[in-house]
């Protein structure tokens, strides 16, 4: 348990002061996501609105909760009453049950619109030359506050590889910020943060260099 510890507490010490760390909690325990929290971890990320559920039950609000995974349709009324933050948007359909969900318990939700920086297919995330709609789209919604862009990258087996997929969402990023208020850009998981970083991330998502690799 030491480990997460020490884990936590070194990487909090080497990151810029306005990076805010996300702890990847997805099949981690309640005892080891509460031994990063101890250590200074401050926002959960959780994949799956189930497994969100079980933890948040035993940990709650000493910390805020982001979705950083796929939601699905039918576990949105779930989801905003758990998470503080849901990374993940990249359509209108997930965007308006969310509205409607928070407008059912008067909630107005954070939201990151995730962005397919590879041009993947089967991958989710909306394609840049479509974010400039979905952005319209959203700003109709009185539920739902576009805070920033996310993005995942391929899998790539260097961090260096990564820089070009940061940059162009960066960029994408900026071009909005000069119309509206967005704070975040969420960029970077364990293998990438560092160049995340180095390209503009302010939020990132940290599993395996917290936790450790999966079992």
């Amino acid at each position: 348990m030491a480990r997460i510890k020490n884990n936590v507490q070194k990487i909090l010490s080497e990151l810029p002061a306005h990076v805010d760390l996300v702890a990847a909690c997805k099949s981690r325990s309640a005892e080891d996501i509460s031994e990063a929290i101890d250590a200074g971890v401050k926002i959960v990320g959780e994949n799956y609105v189930q497994e969100a559920e079980e933890k948040f039950s035993a940990i709650g609000s000493l910390v805020k909760w982001h979705f950083i995974g796929r939601l699905q349709k039918n576990k949105v009324k779930k989801a905003v009453r758990i998470f503080d933050m849901i990374e993940t948007v990249d359509s209108v359909e997930i965007a308006a049950a969310i509205d409607k969900a928070c407008a059912e318990i008067g909630k107005v939700m954070p939201v990151l619109i995730e962005i397919n920086s590879g041009l993947e297919k089967n991958k989710s995330g909306i394609l840049p030359v479509d974010l400039g709609n979905l952005i319209k789209d959203l700003l109709g919604f009185k539920n739902i506050k576009i805070a920033g862009l996310m993005t995942m990258g391929p899998l790539l087996k260097s961090p260096e590889d990564y820089r070009h997929y940061f940059r162009e969402t960066k960029k994408l990023f900026d071009k909005i910020k000069s119309a509206i208020d967005i704070k975040y850009l969420s960029m970077g998981m364990s293998d990438s943060y560092r160049v995340a970083i180095q390209e503009g991330a302010n939020l990132i998502r940290l599993g395996t260099a917290i936790f450790g690799p999966h079992q």
